[in-house]
Parts: structure tokens; C-alpha cells; sequence
């Protein structure tokens, strides 16, 4: 995508395409009721307080409603244990209606990742955080992919943005964004080069990008004078600056620069939440039906290996 339009960027708005997967899920949940006899269920765990995590577990909650599923939030205090975590998540797996659980991150100081993911079960686990979904998705099959990197790339694509054979930057290292943005961005044709918080002459990387994903978690830290021309950005970020949401992107600068957009709030985050809801329904059915979906079949978008 290149050249900007004279009254500035394009916006990626997450909500229209969201709209349209809640109303198939919404579908999908009443022909689930109807052949199986009760409303699967979405299970939160949340343990202290953590401000930008809970208006993203609170969104999640609302959709729930939206679309018939079953929400449950289960709190735990700051202070919790890590057997305390794995006791929770134990208990919340041992109800056959829950068909996933998301836990929120990140965790408390002294609760280490591991201790959540040696308990949960692959099959519930919906946003993709388990080793197993990990693996599936780097040998491209059709595990669980974390969401908010689902949604990062299912924007570009529902936004009509080309991504085959340009050059995509994911800002972030992360294992729950930014390392699986970049290998389905890499399932996509791009040519992608990852950079983080210690990558020399970022800006310099930054701006042979045609593509700019950032989840690096600090608050506006791409400005405009780092991207090339007619790039499109995807800000992944959600920090709370002086009482207002606001993305890893400085907006105001990138605008004056970017071809298309994603704003904070409003971009990556309501797509994320329709999407988990999909994988809830379709976790859903897999255990209600028996299927053992994990790793059956590769993908058919799988690009070749060269």
C-alpha cells in the first residue's frame, strides 16, 4: 500500500469485522443449544489486579453475552499461590461445560507461566498459549492460535491490505503476539523480520517496512519518524496513560506518515474478542463431539517451504 490519501490515513477498525463473526458465532451457539443441550461456557481467570488486562478479560466477558455464551469470571487475589493457580484452574476444568479458559496476563510477580500451563488443558486453552498449540502453529497446523495475534493478521486481510512479498517488522517478542504474528504473517508470503526492546537501530529496521506490527508493551514508543512512507501499522499495544487507553504507536505522528492504521482503542481489540469466541464454539463442539482436533489436519494455506 502506498501514497497517502490527503485526509490522512485509513483506519482499520476491528468493530465491522468483529460484528460479523459474533452474529456467526451467536448462530453457531444456538444451533450448538439446540443439538447438544446446554450453552457452553468461557471460563476467566483472573488473578490480582492488572489495569490494561481487565477492561480487555471485562470486554471478553460482554461479548459472552452477546452472543449466548456462558461467562464465568474467577478472581483471585494478588497474593494467590501458584498452587493456588493450578488448584483453580483444576477446579474450573473439572466442569464439562467450560469449554475454554483464558488466564490473565500477565501474572502476578512469584506465579511463573509455567505453573498455569503445565495445568491447563490444550483443549480448552483458546487463546493459544500451551506449548502444544505452540508447536502446532509453528509447523503450521490448525491448533489454537493466540488471539490478539489472530486478530493482528486477520485485519490486514479482511482489510484488504496485500501482504504477499512485502516486508513486515513485528515489533515484540512476545510468545502470546509477536513471535506468532510473525509466523502467520510468514504463512501469508511477507518477509518478516522481528525486532524487540534491545534490537540496534530500530528505526532504521522500522522503516524499510511496508508492514509495522507493534506489541512491545510501552506506551507510544514508534512515532512517525520511524516509519517509510505509505506503511500500514498495526498497534498491538494497550497502556493507560493519564486515565486514557492509549497504543505502543504514537497515532498523531504515524498518521501524518502511515497509509492505514489501527486506532487505540477500537483497532486489534474488538477483533480479538470475536475471536476468541470462535475458537470457544469450535472448542465447544470438539468436546461435546469427541474430536481430537489438535494436530489432525495441516492447514491448506500452509505456504511452501522455500
Amino acid at each position: 500500500m502506498t501514497g497517502l490519501m490527503d485526509e490522512g490515513p485509513r483506519l482499520l477498525r476491528g468493530g465491522p469485522v468483529a460484528t460479523a463473526i459474533r452474529e456467526q458465532v451467536a448462530a453457531d451457539v444456538v444451533a450448538f443449544e439446540a443439538e447438544f443441550g446446554y450453552t457452553p461456557a468461557l471460563a476467566v481467570l483472573v488473578v490480582g489486579k492488572d489495569a490494561p488486562s481487565a477492561v480487555y478479560l471485562h470486554k471478553i466477558l460482554d461479548g459472552c453475552r452477546l452472543v449466548g455464551i456462558e461467562d464465568r469470571l474467577v478472581e483471585l487475589p494478588a497474593s494467590a499461590t501458584e498452587a493456588g493457580v493450578q488448584a483453580a484452574i483444576r477446579d474450573i476444568q473439572s466442569d464439562p461445560v467450560v469449554a475454554g479458559i483464558i488466564v490473565q496476563q500477565p501474572l502476578p510477580k512469584g506465579i511463573a507461566l509455567r505453573a498455569v500451563i503445565d495445568t491447563l488443558d490444550p483443549r480448552r486453552d483458546i487463546d493459544g498459549i500451551h506449548p502444544l498449540n505452540a508447536g502446532l502453529l509453528s509447523l503450521g497446523y490448525d491448533g489454537f492460535l493466540p488471539a490478539t495475534a489472530h486478530a493482528s493478521v486477520e485485519l490486514l486481510k479482511e482489510s484488504g491490505v496485500p501482504l504477499r512479498g512485502r516486508h513486515a517488522v513485528v515489533i515484540g517478542r512476545s510468545n502470546v503476539i509477536g513471535k506468532p504474528a510473525a509466523m502467520l504473517l510468514l504463512r501469508e508470503d511477507c518477509t518478516v523480520t522481528v525486532c524487540h526492546s534491545r534490537t540496534e537501530r530500530l528505526a532504521d529496521v522500522v522503516r524499510t517496512a511496508d508492514i509495522v506490527v507493534v506489541a512491545i508493551g510501552h506506551a507510544n514508543f514508534i512515532t512517525g519518524d520511524m516509519l517509510k512512507p505509505g506503511a500500514v501499522v498495526v498497534d498491538v499495544g494497550i497502556n493507560v496513560v493519564d486515565g486514557r487507553l492509549v497504543g505502543d504507536v504514537d497515532f498523531e505522528s504515524a498518521s501524518r506518515v502511515a497509509a492505514a492504521i489501527t486506532p487505540v482503542p477500537g483497532g486489534v481489540g474488538p477483533l480479538t474478542n470475536a475471536i476468541l469466541l470462535s475458537h470457544l464454539v469450535r472448542a465447544a463442539r470438539d468436546s461435546a463431539t469427541g474430536c481430537v482436533p489438535l494436530g489432525a489436519q495441516p492447514l491448506n494455506t500452509m505456504p511452501e517451504a522455500r
